[in-house]
């Protein structure tokens, strides 16, 4: 077998040699994990927009965070400012575990459409019973959630900063074939 089991199709073995003996000759190059944001959407405020934020709390150790609706869709009873999601930003060691046990959930597969072209990754679980150590409590019942992964170079923070605000160029994110090489070489996931 060849060493590129599980990467994905667009990326060739010579992409990743290259890739990994860039990391290699400057530190600053290699991307890091900036932040895993978990959001549990529910469509409605009330009891069980409660249960869901009490399940987020207890998966990440975080209080999470109302979001509010945008518009109000008629159709679906929702009126613009309703709370009817919960999120978390989880950062450094909460965010590196808390991505390994959906890893584990998901077999440690990510497709490679999740993907986008600036090293931002998007993982959907079906259900929050699927992660590792977590038992079904039928008072709370069960909910989905998206995993969102931020990967990011160091010197980011240039672009985010009060003072002195800067741009950096293209060259200084990750691009899409960069977080493949990570997810694959860092976190041994396999990209299908």
């Amino acid at each position: 077998m060849s060493s590129t089991r599980g990467i994905a199709l667009g990326v060739s073995e010579e992409l990743v040699d290259r890739v990994l003996k860039s990391w290699e000759s400057n530190p600053m190059i290699k991307p890091r994990l900036a932040k895993v944001v978990v959001n549990v959407g529910v469509g409605e405020s009330g009891e069980v927009l409660r249960k869901a934020a009490r399940i987020l709390e207890m998966l990440t150790g975080q209080k999470p965070s109302e979001r509010r609706a945008r518009k109000t869709v008629k159709e679906f009873g929702v009126r613009k400012g309703e709370p009817i999601a919960v999120a978390v930003t989880l950062r450094g060691r909460r965010a590196s575990e808390f991505l390994n046990r959906v890893l584990d959930a998901m077999g440690r597969r990510v497709k490679s459409s999740s993907f986008d072209d600036f090293g931002n990754v998007s993982i959907g679980v079906k259900e929050h019973i699927m992660l590792p150590g977590v038992k079904y409590d039928p008072e709370l019942g069960i909910f989905g959630m998206d995993v969102c992964v931020t990967l990011e170079r160091p010197g980011l923070r240039v672009v985010r900063r009060r003072v002195k605000r800067s741009r950096v160029p293209y060259r200084q994110r990750v691009s899409r074939e960069e977080a493949v090489v990570f997810f694959v070489k860092e976190l041994n996931a396999r990209v299908v």
